[in-house]
């Protein structure tokens, strides 16, 4: 048995730590940044603070914020031109997860000469870049979720052929992460579950993903135990900092425990998010008590074991219930042909793009083309396993 072990960056944490972001640009070496964010935070008040604290210090700030959620290879293209056209020298990448996939893609393409797909998760692609033209990123998440600040993938959508992509390098990572609770303050509350349960995922699947990593392992275990701890407290009163601030390190938590693999609430998600421009966090907190117990023969025992340390009553079914009563509590829909219309559902193709999906080697169970296909039959229809 051969693994390789990586973690992440340097991560600064703690309440205003936003206010650092100039000091944490000047360590990165980045003196003409891209402020890279989406549309619907560019015009919100912290971020026009933000950005104008940059400008009295810099001078001069080029921005891109031409995209929303499910970002496309279209968007990191007209990032990288600007990026390229103002001479920069590294990303600010600020806002959820799309906007830190797009800012960390954009900084890695701005030297790259192959296609952005060249450089999909499929075994040692990510050897095809320079990676001495990989500008340094400094990155602030403003949700609690994806974890994409400190994971070494950008998830970006070809819109030719409508498959969500993962593109990876282990380059990928910023130089420098600030956790500051305040940004996420107002976040709404149905963003604050999606996103929380988006974080619940990626530590659940690592820690159930087969394989020896004892340090992924007791990482992903404590960013359950923190989910569990802050997420419901988190939504109900979004003011509350020392929530804010435990679900954005079970966030950064996640991703980094990840590493060791996901599985198939992720492979279900991606096509749904490519076909549809559903939510990611919400498609992976409806599909997760399906493939939970989808799984259950080979996760039983890490399921207890999990009971135990994040304050449970040590059984499989006690686990699923708990992630049942957090939908429930968030008005998260049960079956996916509540937010698509199963006219619109295209069960052979989403089934194959689910099983070509890179999460799906790290599922507990081997998985075909048609177990994704009843994976989706019974989401759809609201019956588990």
């Amino acid at each position: 048995m051969k693994s390789n072990w990586n973690y992440p960056t340097n991560v600064w944490v703690g309440e205003g730590r936003s206010s650092d972001l100039i000091e944490a640009c000047n360590v990165s070496k980045i003196n003409k940044p891209l402020f890279v964010t989406d549309k619907d935070l560019i015009s919100l008040p912290m971020t026009v603070e933000i950005i104008s604290n940059l400008k009295n210090v810099l001078g001069k700030l080029d921005i891109f914020s031409e995209f929303t959620g499910n970002p496309t290879g279209k968007n990191i293209t007209e990032g990288v031109k600007i990026y390229n056209n103002n001479s920069c020298d590294g990303v600010i990448a600020f806002g959820g997860g799309s906007a830190l996939d797009v800012g960390k893609a954009i900084a890695f393409m701005c030297g790259q000469t192959r296609p952005i797909w060249d450089f999909e998760d499929i075994g040692d692609y990510w050897k095809r870049a320079d990676e001495t033209k990989i500008s340094p990123i400094v990155a602030l998440p403003t949700t609690a979720g994806t974890g994409s600040e400190t994971g070494r993938a950008s998830a970006i959508i070809n819109e030719e052929t409508g498959v969500k992509k993962i593109i990876f390098h282990p380059k990928f990572l910023p130089t420098i992460v600030i956790l500051d609770p305040k940004l996420t303050l107002d976040l709404p509350p149905r963003i604050t579950a999606a996103t929380g349960m988006d974080a619940l995922a990626h530590n659940l699947e690592a820690f159930c993903a087969p394989g020896f990593h004892p340090m992924a392992d007791g990482i992903a275990l404590e960013g359950m135990r923190l989910v569990k701890n802050s997420l419901i407290e988190a939504v109900k009163n979004g003011k509350n900092i020392d929530a804010r601030l435990e679900m954005l390190a079970a966030a950064s938590m996640g991703s980094t425990a990840f590493q060791k693999g996901l599985g198939a609430i992720h492979s279900l998600s991606h096509p749904v998010n490519a076909q549809f421009n559903v939510h990611h966090g919400l498609s992976n907190a409806i599909f997760m008590p399906y493939v939970l117990t989808f799984n259950k023969a080979e996760i039983s025992k890490k399921i207890i074991s999990a009971c135990d340390y994040i304050g449970l009553e040590k059984s499989f079914d006690h686990f699923l219930q708990w992630i049942l009563d957090l939908r429930k509590e968030f008005n998260i829909p049960h079956k996916l042909s509540e937010i698509v219309e199963k006219e619109k559902i295209d069960l052979d193709k989403l089934s194959e793009m689910a099983y070509a999906d890179p999460s799906t080697n790290g599922n507990p169970k081997k998985l075909t083309v048609a177990d994704m296909k009843t994976l989706y039959q019974h989401s759809i229809n609201g019956e588990l396993f």
